[in-house]
């Protein structure tokens, strides 16, 4: 496996359907941006028990907030480590090792 994701098979054969690309990469950046559309995710979370207005067990925005703290720290490291990996080892290696990483977090 570590040979079909090595930076020397980078170089696409002539049939390879380049379609392909853009599609993975809007993915990827889709997932990127998640995390920025927290302010959709906020009110649905802050009312869990009272669904359409509050309710005396609906959690409070503080209880909520880490959740957004550990997802904008966790892109941000992310990027940082994988950036400069990413120009040693090649995207192909690091965009499998995000998608599993995603895939065992879940």
């Amino acid at each position: 496996m570590a040979g079909i994701l090595s930076k020397e098979h980078i170089i696409a054969p002539s049939d390879y359907n380049r379609w392909r690309v853009p599609v993975a990469s809007v993915a990827i950046h889709l997932c990127i941006g998640s995390v920025y559309a927290w302010s959709i995710y906020n009110p649905p979370l802050t009312r869990v028990q009272g669904v359409v207005t509050s309710a005396a067990d609906d959690w409070s925005l503080s209880a909520v907030v880490w959740v957004f703290t550990v997802a904008i720290v966790s892109l941000g490291l992310a990027a940082a480590f994988a950036g400069k990996w990413l120009e040693e080892a090649g995207p192909r290696k690091v965009v499998w090792l995000q998608l599993y990483a995603g895939v065992v977090a879940m």
